[in-house]
Order: C-alpha cells, then structure tokens, then sequence
C-alpha cells in the first residue's frame, strides 16, 4: 500500500470515528422539543395590578418615570376616553395550570394585588380569583373561571437526583414561553426568609432564571413538574448561575390546605436551634458534629410541654436524620398540627426518644475565668464581665447572667463578644458574677465548654477552650 492510500484510509478512519463521537454525544444530550410542545400550552403569563390612590400614584411617578411609562404603554390609564384609577402592574410572573381552573404561581408575584390577569398560550386574558397564599413557602393558589384548560403533570420531587436534567417554562422579563435547562445542583437549600423562617428546602438548579420566571414550572425529562421556580441568587439581580425552585411535593401539600381552608397550618415546635461545629461537638460530647442544638425553649411551646430542653440535641425527628439543623423546620412544618411526632434527642451525653404533640406555628409577625479579680477580669481568658442591668434583664425575660464587657485571648478566638450576655456556662446556670466565678474555678484546662449567650435577642451557643 503506498503512502497516499495510507494517507486516505487514515482520513477515512478519522472522519467515521469523529461521526461514531458525534452521534453518541448527539444521543447522550436531551432533546427538550418534545417536552416543551406537551406542556408550553398549560404555563401562563401572570400581570398583577395595585391600584393607587392619586398621591401614591404621584409619589411612584416621580420615583420612576421611564418605568412609568413603559407600564403606560402596554396599561392605558385612559379607557373609552374616561379617567381610570392609575393601574400599575405590581409584578409580572409566571404560572401554570393543575387543573379545574386552579393555576399555581408564586405568593411575591401576586402580593398584595387588586387585580391578577392571567394571559394563556391562546391570547386569551382572563381575570383570576386568588383563593388562598402562604408567603411562607412563597406560594399562591388562582383560580380562574374556564374548563378544558391544558394543565400539566405532576412529579415526585423527592425521587429527584442531582445531576438531572430538568427545564423551565417562564416569562422572563415579560418574554412569554421563554424554554431555559440545567441540572438539578443540590436539594434541601435552606434560604432563610427575612424573618429568619426556612420551612422549604429549595432545589438548587443552574437553570437561567431572572425576573418574570417566578411561579413557572420545573420539569424533569418525563414532563413532570417537579418544582416551582422561585428564587435566584444574585448580585446584579440578574441570574448568575445559581436559581432555586420549590419542591412541588412541598408545593402540594400546600395547595391541599389552601383548596380545604384557604390558609396554611404548619407545625411548630417552639425552639430556637443552632449548628454544631467541631468544636460544640466535643464540648457536648458528641462523636461528630451533628443534629439541631436547642438554644432556647419557648415559654407555653409544644418543646416546653414535651420535655425538650436547653442544649438537648435533636439528631431525628420521625426517623429523619438531623445532620444540619437547618433540616429541622423543614421536618417540622410539613408535619400536621396536633400530630404525635417521634424525636430522637441527645442530652449530656445520653441518648433518649422523647415523643410530643406538633403545635401549630403562630401567625407571622408575631468571658470564661479560672479565678476572680477585682475588676471582674479573667487575665487568663481575656474576659471581663458584670451584672445584668434589671432593665435588661426585664426586657429579655431571663432571670440572670452576666454581661461580657471585654474579650480578648481565648474567648475572642471563641467568638464571644463584648455585650453578650451568658446565661449558661459548662451546663450550668449562670445567675450572677458570684456563680459565674465559682463554675468558672472549677473549670479544667484544656477542655471545651459550651457557653449559652444572649447575642442582641437571639440565643447562641459558643464551645470555649480553657487554656493550660
């Protein structure tokens, strides 16, 4: 064989072969056309409209004219030639249909709203009924008058692996059935709303979500919806990577309630919980750190009535592992109020099951020292401390401790800080200067103890080293 046979064959061999890798890869990615013709005709476009009194209406004119006018575009204030009341849509979300008229969406995109026009496939706009919300779990239930709507499948989000494929169905920006996919990043996020709630344990996806998306379907690859987009993470307001979705079993759980009674009742156990570092977990004895620590008992709380106690650790609650103790609400608030639940606990060491009743959660809106010195300084430890003004004492419902005016050395690199308040030390009470000193003198060196503070007026546990 000469040289310019070989030299074919070998550019024939390479072309099949880069052909062989094309087409496996081509059948390894997704084709999404499929999915999207199925399910495109049961999402919709949400417009959510407040309307205004003249004065607010001058007051957001002023602030945003250039806005103002591009609403003005698309929502005349004029109609037949009469004065309207200033319309101005309030946001512009994403929804989809479950059935019998019910469109689920998100609660931030129908929030305090007067008017919710839901916009379909077809063009056609109809008014909405917004039969109940749970701002929650960020989530509203529509409904609105029409039959043989398309409406779409439902998923099991807790079969959801990371890694898979899913896509999203929205209205970004106001461009309608816009179609974006990723994979699912991660499950059980924990975002903590501004009132420091987190009963959803989000799905983490790298789906391109940004403003108008809101309240728009997840799917898997079976055309399921698997959860509902919600949140993003970003810096410029603008999706950068990182979006979050609603699990729809959580999802559904709250629509049953909002169909049933038109609100949410979630279970609460009345405790104030914090992580277990390395260094709490050797203070509290543990083999690792682990579980939900308990930093405070709520007075007349389910916890109370059932035995649970400060620092007690909350390692499983109805045969779910606690390893996070962001886990716990989202355990707890899927449980139904008044139901018994089964809670493994570990306290000072021991293990123990302790069984309560759920409550109901409650309406929205509602230095360590190795000897005493004259000035109440701890020289080895760098903490220096004083009674607690009756005012304080007054105003945070406790009944003694002592406040932190200096930290340095050891109780610096333990995180307390000057004005904390420790109202428990090595498991001990702390009522006073008097008994903090004398747990204090019987400290052994070298060994970590946990500290209960009040930091403004939340309670933290601290694991401090006692230095050699």
């Amino acid at each position: 064989m000469n040289d310019r046979v070989r030299q074919a064959w070998v550019l024939l061999a390479a072309g099949s072969l880069l052909l062989l890798t094309e087409s496996a890869t081509a059948r390894e990615l997704p084709d999404f056309t499929r999915l999207v013709e199925q399910n495109a005709a049961a999402v919709v476009n949400i417009s959510s409209i407040r309307r205004m009194d003249d004065q607010n209406a001058d007051d957001q004119r002023s602030r945003s004219e250039e806005l103002d006018e591009f609403f003005r575009r698309f929502f005349p204030p004029d109609r037949g030639g009469q004065p309207a009341p200033y319309l101005r849509p309030r946001s512009l979300g994403s929804g989809f249909v479950l059935g019998d008229g019910y469109i689920l969406t998100n609660y931030h995109v129908v929030e305090e709203a007067d008017e919710i026009v839901v916009r379909f496939s077809d063009r056609r706009e109809l008014d909405a009924e917004l039969v109940g919300s749970d701002p929650r779990s960020d989530l509203a239930l529509l409904r609105v008058d029409a039959k043989n709507l398309p409406n779409v499948r439902l998923g099991d989000s807790e079969k959801l692996k990371v890694g898979e494929w899913v896509l999203a169905i929205g209205s970004p920006f106001g461009f309608d059935y816009s179609v974006t996919a990723g994979i699912v990043s991660a499950k059980g996020r924990s975002l903590p709303t501004e009132l420091n709630e987190n009963y959803v344990p989000y799905l983490q996806t790298d789906v391109a979500i940004n403003p108008g998306n809101s309240g728009g379907p997840l799917f898997n690859l079976d055309g399921e919806v698997v959860g509902i987009n919600s949140q993003i993470y970003s810096n410029s307001g603008g999706f950068m990577g990182v979006s979050f979705a609603i699990p729809i079993n959580v999802a559904m759980e709250v629509v049953n309630q909002l169909k049933e009674t038109g609100h949410v009742a979630r279970g609460w156990l009345g405790v104030m919980i914090q992580d277990v570092d390395k260094n709490l977990a050797e203070a509290l004895g543990l083999d690792r750190p682990r579980g939900a620590l308990i930093s405070r008992v709520l007075d007349g709380s389910p916890a109370q009535a059932g035995g649970i106690q400060e620092q007690d650790i909350i390692t499983a609650i109805n045969d779910h592992p606690i390893d996070f103790s962001s886990e716990l609400p989202h355990f707890v608030g899927r449980i139904r109020p008044g139901t018994k639940a089964s809670l493994d606990v570990i306290r000072n060491g021991e293990e123990m099951e302790i069984t309560l009743e759920i409550g109901e959660a409650p309406d929205r809106g509602e230095p360590v020292v190795s000897s005493r010195s004259q000035d109440g300084g701890a020289p080895r430890l760098g903490m220096t401390v004083e009674p607690v003004p009756e005012t304080v004492l007054e105003r945070l419902s406790i009944s003694g401790g002592v406040r932190v005016t200096d930290a340095t050395g050891s109780a610096l690199e333990s995180g307390i800080r000057p004005g904390d308040i420790i109202t428990k030390l090595d498991n001990q009470a702390v009522t006073d200067t008097d008994s903090f000193f004398a747990i204090a003198d019987g400290l052994e060196p070298g060994r970590s103890v946990a500290l209960l503070v009040i930091r403004g007026q939340a309670p933290l546990f601290l694991a401090l080293r006692v230095p050699e």
